[in-house]
């Protein structure tokens, strides 16, 4: 027997959730599939307990900053209050009850299981077969990836989600890949103790930021007695019998209790059958017009559409959706302003084109920078003030294209230059705007100058 209903949503990350529970709120007959837990990777394995941990170890690196400034401390870690609250207040022990309960009240329909599409409109899940009469949402996000390194796969390697879950601290831990999960989660375990190694094959951390974001990383996670290999190519993996080793092309050998694989996230479009509707089953991303339109009656969001993988994509690409579904009016996806925060300390926020990018695309393009620690509040600060504002301007039109903003507020700062990015605010009207008076975002005036020295 083919169970019907209004619109199927495959895989419920987020963006799937929001979609699904909104649709459902609407008077819709919605069916929610999920083989893992409803809300996805973000509430559960990612963006919420990772900052959890990232606060903890952020207290920590304050208490010790204190010496000097306001007094003196001694700082005593603890991971097990990090570990209790992960379990009790982000992701309840990794247990869904509540949010199928509120999807369910909203009038959703939930299945748990993994749903392959078969047709046109069609999805099985086991031996269950369902129909969409309106259309489909696919939202399965993606799983992580680790390269082909000879010996890696016969290890005991974490991904995020182990680091995610342990309950103690590895007295030492590797992580391969210097990206944002790998240098966040890596200065986590060394402010709580661990003797951190981050590895890097490209030539600086964060390889999708600019490059002084990279080398302003490498020498404060130093500072703080990480080591950093970029440029470093892992020739073998193998368990030592006391904890993982690397060997690297160089001939140099790493061993650490534990190993951590931060090296992406790959999809699997061939498990959920994309094939059945004509999509390419072996590509890296389903491909999506303005309006997130796989197919006829098939839309896609989240990490999936390659658009970035970010929760705040996600929620993006729902609203889209949504709009397209109930047949209102809404505007086409727009990703020129799309903003990305690593969340280490400091922060590294960016929005829009690098200046490599902007370059390739053939733009005419003017930077802008200034060092925080020269600006008035970065003075202040005195400690925890490394960072920079960097502005990447299309000098033909007159208007930011990109930017980056680097330090203790990071993120916070970078609000405004996604704006700029986004409303194509003329540089000439940034650099006649009052900045208040001493803020970290005061640095952007300074830097918007420099777009014209």
């Amino acid at each position: 027997m083919v169970e019907r209903a209004d619109v199927i949503v495959l895989g419920m990350g987020p963006g799937g959730e929001h979609v699904a529970g909104r649709l459902a709120e609407e008077g819709l007959d919605v069916v929610g599939i999920e083989g893992r837990l409803l809300g996805g990777e973000c509430p559960y394995w990612g963006c919420v307990p990772s900052k959890m941990m990232l606060r903890a170890a952020g207290l920590l690196a304050d208490a010790r900053r204190v010496p000097g400034i306001a007094g003196s401390t001694t700082v005593s870690a603890d991971w097990s209050q990090v570990a209790r609250r992960i379990r009790t207040e982000a992701t309840d022990d990794w247990d869904d009850r509540v949010a199928v309960e509120r999807f369910e009240s909203k009038g959703g329909r939930f299945v748990r299981g993994y749903g392959r599409l078969t047709g046109p409109g069609r999805i099985s899940v086991g031996e269950r077969e369902l129909e969409a009469t309106r259309g489909i949402v696919i939202n399965t996000g993606t799983h992580p990836w680790a390269p082909p390194i000879p010996g890696l796969a016969e290890t005991a390697y974490w991904t995020n989600r182990e680091a995610i879950e342990a309950t103690e601290v590895p007295s030492s831990l590797v992580v391969l890949g210097g990206g944002a999960i790998g240098v966040e989660l890596g200065q986590v375990f060394a402010r709580f103790g661990s003797d951190v190694s981050i590895v890097e094959v490209g030539p600086h951390l964060l390889p999708l930021e600019e490059p002084e974001a990279g080398r302003l990383l490498t020498e404060v996670l130093g500072s703080e007695g990480m080591r950093i290999l970029t440029g470093a190519e892992v020739s073998s993996v193998h368990d030592s019998g006391a904890g993982i080793a690397l060997e690297l092309a160089t001939g140099e050998s790493l061993r650490a209790e534990r190993l951590l694989v931060a090296t992406g996230r790959r999809v699997d479009l061939e498990a959920i059958g994309v094939g059945a509707v004509g999509l390419d089953e072996k590509g890296r991303s389903i491909p999506v017009d303005d309006r997130c339109r796989a197919a006829p009656g098939l839309w896609a969001i989240g990490d999936i559409t390659g658009e970035g993988a970010f929760t705040h994509v996600s929620m993006y690409q729902a609203e889209i959706v949504l709009a397209d579904i109930l047949g209102r009016p809404g505007a086409p996806a727009d990703y020129r302003a799309l903003p990305r925060v690593t969340f280490t300390d400091p922060e590294i926020g960016s929005v829009g084109l690098s200046e490599t990018q902007a370059r390739s695309a053939g733009l005419d393009v003017r930077t802008g920078y200034t060092d925080l620690p020269s600006s008035a509040r970065g003075w202040i600060q005195k400690v925890d003030n490394a960072g920079f504002i960097k502005l990447v301007e299309d000098a033909d039109r007159g208007v930011l294209v990109g930017a980056t903003s680097a330090g203790p507020c990071g993120g916070e700062v970078l609000s405004m230059l996604t704006l700029a990015v986004h409303a194509s605010v003329p540089t000439p009207v940034l650099s006649t705007m009052i900045y208040a008076y001493p803020t970290f975002h005061r640095a952007v005036e300074v830097a918007v100058k420099d777009l014209s020295s």
